[in-house]
């Protein structure tokens, strides 16, 4: 008697959704590290790229999971 035995992978999300979230981690830490540099950025940088002390620090603050909709891609 011959068994045979099959291996199936069960990750529980399907892996267009596992990639998905992948991605969206991906883009949130990328974020994460855009935020970290312009909160580094001195006075004259920032008036540079046109951006106030207030605004960078305001977004400097955010969570890193914060993703606006414009950089979502949807």
């Amino acid at each position: 008697m011959s068994t045979t035995l099959t291996c199936r992978r069960r990750t529980g999300l399907p892996r267009f959704r596992f990639r998905g979230i992948l991605a969206r981690l991906g883009l949130a830490l990328g974020l994460f590290g855009e935020r970290d540099a312009l909160s580094r950025l001195d006075d004259a940088a920032l008036r540079d790229i046109g951006v106030s002390r207030a605004d960078a620090e305001r977004e400097a603050g955010r969570p890193f999971w914060d993703v606006p909709p414009s950089r979502l891609g949807d």
